[in-house]
């Protein structure tokens, strides 16, 4: 981890033109557990899985609510998005507080960036390990912001966090419209989906900020595995030829 002293602190820049701990900062982003984010026009929806140091402890919030009409999932440190949570929780009670109106999103996600990008300039402070998914309604419509420990910025429609998050990111990119990326996340971890390992989060026109029980959850995972069961089904009797023989199409994946 020691690299010739360009990592001591973080106004340090390295000969190729990099700060280490910057990319350390990020790389505890990608270690940590998956987060994934997906808005329509009205809508967007959050969600995380659950993951537990050991079996004998429970696992660590990573969805947290900021105002009825935005909240954030994070994927890293959490005690960091802990912090940076009540930080925006501060902010939107001050701007509702002095318009008695709601802080519109972006505008949030720039002030989350400008304190992201201060220690970043700083030898006394180091980036914050956390990377957070921003979901909110506003008068524009819906959002969905991915916040860096850079202090960059970016909306998406659809975007995903912390371990794998490139293969769930190729996931949404072929199939957001009709994909299931969390499911995907959890099959490829080996372990089977269920309410218990995962948190769900909706916010949108007409439904404020909120967290999906586990039992409604649940409720959708089974809904999920019957479709993808009937799915499989038919694409099975697709394959059998008029007289019903199923090794009729057995030429063609040899091909």
């Amino acid at each position: 981890m020691f690299r010739n002293q360009y990592d001591t602190d973080v106004t340090t820049w390295s000969p190729a033109g990099r700060l280490f701990q910057v990319e350390y900062a990020m790389e505890a982003v990608k270690q940590g557990s998956a987060a994934v984010g997906l808005r329509s026009r009205t809508h967007v929806v959050l969600a995380t899985v659950n993951k537990a140091a050991s079996d004998l402890s429970s696992h660590q919030r990573k969805v947290f609510k900021i105002d009825d009409h935005v909240g954030v999932a994070i994927a890293g440190l959490t005690a960091d998005g802990r912090v940076l949570s009540r930080y925006l929780r501060n902010e939107c009670i001050n701007h509702s507080f002095v318009y008695e109106a709601p802080l519109p999103v972006g505008r949030l996600v720039v002030r989350l960036a400008d304190k992201a990008q201060v220690c970043t300039q700083r030898s006394w402070k180091r980036p914050y390990g956390v990377g957070l998914l921003v979901a909110g309604l506003d008068e524009l419509g819906a959002h969905l912001y991915y916040n860096c420990p850079s202090g960059n910025y970016f909306e998406y429609q659809a975007f995903a966090i912390g371990s794998r998050s490139q293969a769930a990111k190729t996931y949404l990119e072929r199939r957001a419209d009709k994909g299931r990326p969390l499911r995907h996340q959890g099959d490829a971890a080996g372990e089977k989906l269920t309410s218990s390992i995962c948190t769900v989060a909706i916010v949108g026109i007409g439904e404020p900020f909120h967290i999906i029980s586990e039992q409604a959850v649940q409720e959708m995972v089974d809904a999920l595995e019957t479709r993808e069961e009937a799915t499989a089904e038919q694409s099975g009797g697709d394959m059998q030829d008029e007289s019903g023989n199923p090794d009729a199409a057995a030429p063609m994946e040899e091909i």
